[in-house]
């Protein structure tokens, strides 16, 4: 394969086959994490920009792309302002790895992290915040807005689902973790006309307020929400699991020891919910679950014990004082 350019580099067919993951099953992981900038999200970025520029609201040379983004998005969209001649400024909070925030700087990208929470404790909207601030003092300043614009969606029903649908004869489950939701309703769209009894299961940590749950303090960034993206209103999913981030950190670690595949948080979230809705799969059913990064950039986080023994601890200290009869 000869690439002209780096945005060429998505890996469309890349299945890791989990034997037995879950007792008398195997799961089918839809790997992303060897794309360029390491992610699904360069599918999203380049939709994203291409959608603008479709628009005739980008300019390359004048037009500023501005978008929040706790690591992932904010890698993909710098390279592709990079490749197509855009300044871009990425808006973060401190939940982003460091790995994360040296990559947007290396390809270009300028970020501004915002340090105060959110109403509901968490950073999403303390980022809007700052996007509004961005627009008004820079009148070539354009927000993608992956929460709400649509062509996050729609590259994932015209690209992603596609891509999983012609692996398979038949699915008959689906597990996408949520965060913007664009993944989750592009999925779901895409594959319900081909697949009617296909059932879409969406995840998100104990935390995000996606899908009604209570807001909470998250330490796992690219997953979940402390604002509604409006995105989550297309997604229509057939169940939600919600999930402890202790289990997530669990499954990541089960996963690099039984199966040896370092993974990001997201992944861990999902498989740790496969785990959870296993014994309601039929025999001979095929389940497919999005594995969105991999594990490199959470090696200071996910996989030091350090870390995730002071999650514990919040998540006890937490719980104790929420609801003291725990103490007892």
């Amino acid at each position: 394969m000869i690439i002209e350019s780096p945005l060429d580099l998505v890996f469309r067919d890349l299945f890791y086959r989990l034997r037995n993951f879950v007792a008398g099953h195997d799961i089918f992981l839809k790997l992303e994490g060897f794309n360029v900038t390491g992610s699904i999200k360069i599918k999203t970025a380049t939709a994203l920009v291409e959608d603008l520029e479709r628009r005739g609201m980008a300019q390359p040379g004048k037009t500023v792309l501005v978008e929040s983004s706790s690591g992932n998005l904010g890698i993909a969209l710098s390279l592709v302002c990079a490749v197509k001649g855009y300044e871009f400024i990425c808006v973060t909070d401190p939940i982003a790895n460091r790995s994360n925030i040296r990559g947007i700087e290396v390809y270009g990208g300028r970020v501004v992290i915002v340090k105060e929470r959110d109403l509901v404790g968490g950073y999403l909207g303390s980022r809007i915040e700052a996007i509004d601030q961005i627009l008004r003092s820079n009148s070539n300043a354009v927000w993608l807005n992956q929460y709400a614009n649509l062509a996050n969606k729609n590259v994932h029903a015209e690209e992603t689902a596609n891509e999983i649908a012609r692996e398979f004869d038949k699915i008959d489950w689906i597990f996408v973790g949520t965060g913007t939701t664009g993944t989750l309703a592009g999925i779901s769209e895409g594959l319900r006309g081909r697949f009617p009894k296909v059932k879409i299961v969406a995840v998100e940590p104990a935390g995000s307020v996606t899908f009604g749950g209570m807001p909470g303090k998250r330490h796992i960034p690219g997953i979940g929400a402390s604002v509604r993206p409006e995105l989550a209103d297309l997604a229509n999913p057939d169940q939600v699991v919600v999930m402890d981030e202790r289990k997530t950190i669990e499954a990541c670690l089960s996963l690099v020891r039984d199966h040896h595949l370092l993974v990001g948080g997201s992944t861990g979230t999902v498989l740790a919910a496969v785990q959870q809705i296993g014994p309601a799969f039929a025999r001979g059913d095929t389940v497919v679950a999005i594995s969105p990064d991999l594990g490199e950039k959470y090696l200071d986080t996910i996989y030091d014990g350090a870390w995730a023994e002071s999650i514990a601890a919040y998540d006890a200290s937490f719980a104790t004082a929420s609801h003291p009869a725990a103490a007892e």
